[in-house]
């Protein structure tokens, strides 16, 4: 763990936007074939390569520590392993809730393009939607707006919710659920005609700390992705967001800090492979 800290760290400390790519790199992991390291295979067919797969990253962090891992206990710490532990480090190093990662995962031997494009929730269907790929992994509603939570860092590209801000509905307004005065600031940073590659923050007000302020710019029309937005207007996941939007200071924060962890820790148990089951990778980037 000290290894995979350090190296975490390390690559923190030079840019640290790799917190929420490592955090959403483990996300992806676990939602196709189970926390088994699919997503970091190389190949034409494999994981990476979906279009929901679009703009992952931290792969180097990964295998930079599986290179230490290698060099001191050979075939021991799997993939899928290192990748938990990251993704819990990211968050620590942001300021958000540390807990112990249940180890002992291994790495699995198929990686699919098709499966990451059926399996991974996309920011553009509906809750119902959403609710339902959460629960086919073992997931409620309550882990859904809890590790939605993660967006509280991160950023994502305009393309991805630039038809919010212009066109949304025929006569060519923006999504009514968005903040007037947001529209604007979102247009400014997404002109109509641009590339959509611009990269808008997640959370406006404090993209670079964990906390629940992604919830309050939920509760108040600050969501940037349609999918985020959409947490408050269903009757569902509701009642999360403002909860852990709460008006009396400090005490829904420490809430979602203790729920942010739970939900990690059932989310990294999806479909392990242990026993015979699986192997353990040399190199994270190809199967055995």
């Amino acid at each position: 763990e000290g290894i995979v800290r350090s190296t975490v760290q390390s690559y923190f400390s030079s840019d640290p936007t790799i917190a929420p790519g490592l955090l959403r790199l483990h996300f992806h992991d676990c939602f196709v074939q189970g926390c088994d390291g699919s997503v970091l295979i190389l190949g034409l067919s494999a994981e990476r390569t979906s279009l929901s797969n679009t703009g992952l990253r931290g792969f180097e962090v990964i295998d930079d520590a599986k290179e230490q891992l290698e060099s001191i206990c050979p075939g021991v710490v799997s993939c899928a392993d290192i990748l938990a532990l990251a993704a819990r480090d990211a968050v620590v190093l942001t300021g958000g809730p540390s807990w112990r990662v249940p180890l002992g995962r291994r790495d699995g031997r198929v990686s699919s393009a098709l499966d990451a494009s059926k399996s991974l929730p996309s920011p553009l269907e509906s809750i119902a939607v959403q609710s339902q790929k959460f629960a086919d992994k073992g997931l409620d509603d309550h882990d859904l707006v809890t590790l939605l939570g993660a967006h509280t860092i991160g950023q994502t590209d305009c393309r991805f919710f630039q038809y919010r801000i212009y066109n949304f509905t025929a006569t060519g307004n923006a999504d009514p659920s968005i903040n007037q005065a947001f529209v604007s600031q979102l247009q400014t940073l997404c002109p109509k005609n641009s590339n959509g590659l611009n990269k808008v923050a997640l959370d406006k007000d404090t993209p670079s700390n964990f906390d629940v302020n992604f919830f309050k710019n939920i509760r108040d029309g600050y969501g940037v992705l349609e999918s985020d937005q959409r947490l408050l207007g269903d009757d569902t996941t509701r009642s999360i967001v403002l909860n852990y939007a709460g008006n009396i200071r400090g005490l829904f924060g420490v809430r979602f800090s203790f729920d942010f962890p739970k939900a990690m820790i059932k989310m990294s148990n999806i479909d392990v492979k242990t026993g015979y089951d699986g192997e353990i990778r040399y190199i994270c980037s190809k199967f055995n």
